[in-house]
């Protein structure tokens, strides 16, 4: 492979190829493959079955073992982790973050580099030996921002199992101490400027680092979701701005109380700080030395991952969901081409962001977010009140819209949206009304659903495009209505909560789910979260995987071979349900695994 390589890199390199063959024209290859079928049969294993045990449930002829776990070292100098003490700021600065999330794959000659998002610290599980099972230190406090953020890490494969490259050279860590670069329109605007950065060109730290993308010039796009909890008010006379209340900030600490220590989270001293998180963040993970970029261009919300695919004339697109209820699923679209082998230049720093309307007769619109549109007063007003400005404009109110997956041969896009128990029944924190209907067709959602669009001739960069609805979770066993869900949903594939999603090369569709496990009620026979593979030809769905205890299920990588899936298990042993992946009375630790088939085949 060359240097940076990355799999949408292929991939896009691989479209623009047959776009030339095609006499320049992507449509035409929609038009001409849109039904072909995955290259090999998309269920070459048996379906696995629900269970509540607390360990990795995979089809037959098929075996796991972990690659990192919380706590794991990076360099030799760091220690080992101490399952009493569950390690100190300094050890985990040095270590493998908590709670995996997002996670994508990049090479570089014979080296391999896993990019993995930390989405937070388990406080209880973490500070399990303090009474209040929260940070009570300044040390306390350095660990838990040292758990969020990114790991960058080489591994390799020895004797059929892959580990951490200890003291690789492109071994790193960002926390949420790591300067990173403001880029686009936000760059030294007035909401994002601050006492210690005067010009709004340097900001202080990514955490809450959910879902993510990768760019065909070789970068990772980390997200930015739940950044509001980790800000609070010092003076008891705060009171949150409309906009500070519409993305969930208020007076109370609701992460690890870092404004003990840090007073830049105290937004009655530094009301512009939390403006200054919520973006996709790029990183160059094969230049250990490189600095990380805010992306304001793409708009600050809760971000869930960002998928980048090519429009039909070459121009970026990145899909992204809000995971909020009742929040916008928006696309960006880059002023200039991306042209294969090139840099990144401004392709992710100057284009057009807009959100989604969805019709009840199955036509959509890509609505964009312009001053005249949104009555703002600039792009990066836009930008910084992105939500305020999707509400300005009618945007659909969506359950709460998750991982978006573009299929790698054809112009259709996935989008995971995971429930809301609010849909029918209440406005989202806009005041925007959650009807029942179109994408949304379900009140007091419990189980989620999968959308699905197509743009008009099969052009990405198309105002308007088609969907329909791939799946919808359910639980056929217990009901009879539409909470038994779609047709290609029984009892031995159903699930809730789809999450993360994404495809693999030949075309299937991979679904993780983060739900409700389940014995009785509304999920009985869920069973712990999992991992699904669909054909998006046919609908069908087959279970591939189930999780341990009290885990979500979150990103997914493959081999350049193709023979090992990497697999990140957040929060396993959540509420005191399980000990993996140690057993025994261990501590759990969130863990990236690795699954392989035990004939040495393609993993699937």
């Amino acid at each position: 492979m060359r240097d940076g390589e990355t799999g949408i890199g292929r991939l896009i390199e691989a479209r623009l190829s047959r776009r030339q063959v095609l006499a320049g024209s992507l449509a035409a290859f929609a038009v001409a493959g849109g039904t072909t079928a995955v290259a090999r049969s998309p269920f070459p294993f048996a379906p696995v079955p629900a269970n509540t045990r607390d360990t990795i449930a995979l089809p037959p002829g098929y075996r796991w073992h972990v690659v990192a776990r919380w706590g794991d070292p990076l360099w030799s100098d760091a220690p080992g982790f101490d399952a009493e003490s569950r390690g100190t700021g300094a050890s985990q600065a040095r270590a493998f973050g908590d709670n995996n999330d997002g996670m994508a794959l990049f090479t570089r000659d014979d080296r391999i580099v896993l990019c993995v998002n930390h989405e937070y610290m388990n406080n209880a599980v973490a500070f399990a030996n303090r009474a209040s099972r929260r940070p009570e230190t300044a040390d306390d406090i350095a660990k838990s921002k040292a758990a969020s953020g990114v790991s960058v890490l080489e591994i390799a494969e020895a004797a059929g199992r892959w580990g951490i490259v200890v003291d690789s050279p492109v071994n790193r860590r960002l926390t949420a101490d790591t300067p990173i670069e403001i880029t686009g329109p936000g760059r030294g605007h007035a909401l994002l400027q601050t006492a210690a950065d005067p010009g709004a060109r340097l900001a202080l730290g990514t955490w809450a680092n959910c879902g993510c993308g990768q760019t065909p010039w070789g970068t990772y796009l980390t997200c930015e979701e739940n950044f509001n909890l980790y800000f609070s008010a010092g003076d008891t006379a705060f009171r949150a701005s409309p906009e500070q209340h519409r993305y969930g900030l208020g007076a109370k600490d609701r992460g690890g109380n870092w404004v003990a220590t840090d007073p830049r989270f105290d937004m009655s001293r530094h009301p512009n700080e939390a403006n200054r998180a919520g973006w996709v963040v790029e990183i160059d993970p094969l230049t250990p030395g490189s600095r990380p970029r805010k992306l304001t261009a793409l708009g600050r919300f809760k971000h869930e991952n960002a998928e980048l695919t090519l429009a039909a004339d070459g121009r970026v697109v990145v899909y992204m969901g809000d995971d909020e209820r009742g929040e916008y699923l928006y696309r960006y679209v880059s002023a200039n081409r991306y042209r294969p082998g090139g840099g990144r230049g401004d392709l992710l720093e100057n284009g057009q962001l807009s959100v989604a309307r969805f019709h009840d007769d199955g036509s959509g619109k890509w609505v964009a977010l312009t001053p005249a549109a949104t009555g703002m007063g600039s792009e990066a007003e836009i930008r910084v009140h992105a939500r305020l400005a999707a509400s300005a404009v009618g945007a659909t109110t969506m359950d709460r819209p998750e991982w978006v997956a573009a299929h790698p041969d054809r112009a259709e896009v996935y989008c995971c949206l995971t429930n809301n128990k609010h849909r029918g029944r209440k406005t989202n924190a806009g005041g925007d009304a959650m009807p029942v209907g179109g994408p949304n067709p379900r009140p007091a959602n419990r189980y989620g659903q999968i959308v699905r669009w197509r743009p008009r001739d099969g052009d990405h960069g198309a105002a308007r495009f088609g969907w329909d609805l791939f799946v919808l979770a359910g639980n056929p066993v217990v009901h009879r209505d539409a909470r038994r869900g779609s047709a290609n949903v029984t009892a031995d594939n159903m699930f809730n909560a789809p999450d993360g999603i994404g495809f693999d090369p030949a075309g299937r569709l991979w679904i993780r789910t983060d739900g409700k496990s389940g014995r009785t009620g509304h999920f009985a026979g869920h069973g712990n979260n999992q991992m699904l593979i669909a054909d998006p030809v046919t609908g069908k769905i087959r279970r591939f995987m189930v999780g341990p205890r009290g885990c979500e299920v979150c990103g997914l990588a493959f081999a350049p071979d193709g023979r090992t899936a990497f697999v990140c298990i957040q929060h396993p042993g959540a509420r005191g349900s399980g000990h993996f992946p140690d057993g025994g009375e261990a501590p759990p630790r969130s863990a990236v695994i690795a699954i392989q088939r035990e004939d040495g085949g393609p993993i699937a």
